[in-house]
């Protein structure tokens, strides 16, 4: 099955500790591509500026993308300049250029709107909702968002999770939407609002799923070297629903594979600048490092203890 996703193209210059990249491509619907199309047809939705280095993009045609609803119009694609210190979790950022991206409308093609996954990547919370206005029916929709709409458009927010089946957020966003400081209750509070299940990321400490009546947790990859920890959320949502599209399965068990699929492609994500690294592997090396994440947790509990 396929997987539908509406978010930014871009252009990204990040400075990390290790090194520096300028006008790399990145953009939370490239790093969802990147991951997502290991594991099953991506359809990208999305604008750039005639300035845009569009053979970069080639590896992920290349890979099975569907650039059908890539918009290419007159003006300054998407720039962001960003930096981190030596705290990975938290990015500086020196300079956004929104460019043509300000004014994006997404117009979902015809062959798109039958898309069974859908994800809303970081975009403002209207057009989030505009997409599911011309979607069919998928069978499961799914969202992220970030501080800065939490703080402008705290309203949009809470209408589009009425209509949508999963968010995934930070916990510090994931606080700030709820008010919140313990996060068990701020998953509550989201899901008493309409996502049936609730992803909360905590970076390098892994990532919780929320469910009525389940919570799972997947921790992060033990890296020894991090380089760029941009996109890796969007590569983590990229593993999740690439993971369900490929496997058609919402079960519960099935989920709690898709988390630790995705917490695997971001920790793929951060070993290399842009998509770089995503465009290395394969899925002989994904099912690696899962089979890695569950020699991670797994132990035997002592014969005949209680505990």
């Amino acid at each position: 099955m396929s997987v539908l996703v509406v978010g930014s193209v871009a252009l990204d210059s990040v400075e990390t500790p290790f090194g520096k990249a300028e006008n790399v491509i990145g953009g939370s619907g490239t790093f969802f591509s990147a991951s997502a199309s290991l594991l099953a047809p991506v359809m990208l939705v999305g604008v750039i500026g005639d300035d845009y280095p569009v053979e970069q993009l080639d590896p992920l045609r290349a890979r099975g993308v569907d650039m059908a609803g890539l918009e290419q119009v007159t003006g300054e694609s998407f720039r962001w300049r960003g930096r981190y210190r030596h705290d990975l979790n938290a990015a500086e950022t020196l300079e956004t250029r929104l460019g043509v991206f300000s004014h994006f409308s997404p117009k979902i093609p015809p062959q798109f709107k039958d898309a069974p996954y859908v994800f809303l990547a970081n975009i403002d919370p209207r057009l989030q909702l505009d997409v599911l206005r011309q979607v069919n029916r998928p069978k499961l929709v799914a969202c992220d968002t970030m501080n800065f709409w939490i703080e402008s458009r705290r309203s949009d927010i809470v209408e589009l999770i009425k209509h949508v089946d999963l968010i995934t957020l930070n916990d510090g966003e994931a606080r700030q939407l709820t008010d919140c400081s313990n996060l068990v209750k701020a998953a509550r509070w989201i899901m008493a609002h309409g996502p049936r299940i609730v992803i909360i990321k905590k970076g390098e400490h892994g990532a919780f799923m929320f469910k009525e009546r389940s919570i799972f947790f997947a921790p992060a990859y033990p890296l020894e070297d991090v380089f760029d920890p941009t996109g890796a959320g969007d590569s983590f949502a990229g593993g999740f629903m690439g993971y369900l599209a490929r496997t058609g399965d919402l079960s519960d068990e099935n989920l709690r594979r898709a988390v630790v699929v995705g917490s695997a492609m971001g920790s793929y994500a951060v070993e290399k600048f842009s998509v770089q690294r995503l465009l290395e592997i394969t899925r002989e090396d994904i099912t690696a490092r899962v089979a890695e994440f569950r020699q991670l947790v797994a132990f035997e509990q002592e014969q005949g203890s209680s505990t």
